[in-house]
């Protein structure tokens, strides 16, 4: 590892610090396809982000393109998708309207059986609209209409048209919760299941919506730092229409093996560039991430989800023609996946990643997080434990969070709720507990969904968390692994 981050700390000095050597072209033009190489998997890490995840609907589960696949029962670490929500029903919808022309898709009223919050995003997860009872439209329900690039023909009344600018795109659509009981499972599902994805040519007669639930299926869309990265890249580049902003990527995207209308097949030598440069930039995105986004609470390491400089930028569709935040872009789907247009609105996120003392989470150990009464959301909140390495659910632990919508969770006297992540749960403390891998390090994100003005204004603030010093003697809890 070191030797690797040497090598890329090399590849970004000026040829000046390196003229004791002897540079030939050959040795020019490698530095310049690793540098590629790496420029390539920062722009292209939003789409290759998507790719991962389309690729393991079609290959793992009957799911097809224009339907959904959902996940029937609460998140478990076999959904490997990056940061998930444990604490909410997932339906995720791909879209493609190269053949099928404008896709209608409809999401139906909140009421007294389930609302939802839906978030729109193009391939490169450019947010298009955010939907349900936070959303644009209030809960009311509404159809979208997702139209295909360069569309021209007039829009039928009643449909809200999303112009994503690529033939794919996908909704991810999180279906509330009153609690983990199976009534209440079963009735979210329920109601998710009003929603409708057909193509606008069979408006008149539309056919059933198709749902796969992939519960059981060991989905991994976790970024893969390896030549197949590229794989992935090409696939979009081939399928998806070139932006006028990103242009300038052709002829460097040409240099190092991909070119639309052509088979990727590298030279050794590409490949070699390829495998070092991908490797390099996973090393530059994890330092990056690694130095922390700009603190949502001052003296604390609770941070905002992602740079607010991005958050703004794709709020607005990176429309500002004198701003385009394609490192913090590429940052940010190293650990999340999907926009949100209205971030705070229907949902808001902290991240954490250490310590009060500054410390990285160490899985062997136990931590306390503190939650003050009165938590000012309208839905609920809820902290949630991830490897730290691949930013996924923590693998083989038998829950990943603790919400205030979990009916056994024990709230102290005065209303606050004290939240245990670690190896080993203080005694009497298991119902409030997340277990951790003791041989990997973890990171936390607190949600809340439905954020009132005052957490904002930050009159209510979450503190760090504090490590549990007695916590590596037994305290007969067991691990919690299955």
């Amino acid at each position: 590892m070191k030797k690797l981050l040497l090598s890329a700390l090399v590849l970004l000095l000026p040829l000046s610090a390196v003229q004791g050597q002897t540079l030939t072209a050959e040795d020019v033009k490698a530095r310049l396809l690793r540098s590629r190489a790496v420029e390539a998997v920062i722009w292209g890490m939003p789409a290759v982000n998507y790719d991962l995840m389309l690729q393991e609907m079609l290959s793992k589960t009957s799911g097809k393109v224009n339907q959904f696949i959902y996940w029937g029962r609460p998140l478990d670490w076999k959904n490997q998708t990056l940061t998930p929500n444990p604490d909410t029903l997932y339906f995720m919808s791909f879209f493609d309207t190269r053949e099928a022309g404008p896709i209608v898709v409809e999401i139906p009223p909140a009421d007294e059986n389930g609302s939802l919050n839906a978030n729109f995003v193009n391939v490169w997860q450019l947010p298009l609209e955010d939907a349900g009872r936070l959303g644009i439209d209030k809960g009311k329900g509404i159809k979208f209409l997702i139209l295909p690039p360069g569309y021209a023909e007039e829009i039928p009344d009643g449909y809200t048209p999303l112009k994503p600018d690529s033939f794919g795109s996908y909704v991810l659509l999180r279906s509330n919760l009153s609690s983990h009981d199976d009534a209440d499972v079963s009735k979210s599902a329920a109601y998710a299941k009003q929603a409708k994805v057909y193509p606008l040519s069979q408006a008149s007669n539309p056919p059933p919506t198709v749902f796969t639930d992939v519960k059981d299926v060991t989905f991994d869309s976790t970024i893969r730092y390896d030549e197949s990265f590229f794989e992935h890249l090409n696939r979009i580049v081939q399928s998806e229409p070139w932006l006028d902003r990103d242009r300038a990527l052709i002829d460097q995207l040409r240099s190092i093996g991909i070119e639309k209308g052509k088979a990727f097949a590298p030279d050794d030598a590409t490949k070699e560039a390829l495998a070092t440069g991908v490797r390099e930039a996973q090393l530059l995105l994890a330092a990056k991430y690694d130095a922390g986004m700009p603190p949502f609470y001052e003296g604390t390491h609770w941070t905002y989800p992602g740079h607010p400089e991005f958050i703004k930028a794709i709020g607005e569709g990176l429309s500002d023609p004198n701003d385009y935040p394609v490192d913090q872009r590429g940052l940010t789907y190293t650990y999340a996946y999907i926009g949100i247009k209205r971030v705070g609105a229907g949902q808001f996120y902290l991240i954490n990643i250490k310590d009060k003392n500054g410390d990285s989470y160490d899985g062997a150990k136990t931590f306390r997080l503190h939650v003050p009464p009165n938590v000012p959301v309208d839905q609920y909140w809820s902290v949630t434990a991830y490897d730290r390495e691949t930013h996924a659910l923590i693998k083989n632990v038998d829950r990943a969070s603790r919400a205030s919508n979990a009916a056994e969770l024990r709230k102290n006297e005065d209303g606050s709720v004290d939240i245990y992540i670690g190896a080993m749960a203080p005694p009497g403390q298991q119902t409030n507990w997340i277990p951790t891998d003791p041989a990997r390090k973890f990171e936390l994100m607190f949600r809340v969904y439905g954020p009132k003005p005052e957490f904002f204004q930050k009159t209510w603030r979450l503190p760090d968390l504090q490590s549990v010093e007695s916590a590596t003697e037994g305290s007969g809890s067991g691990d919690g692994r299955k």
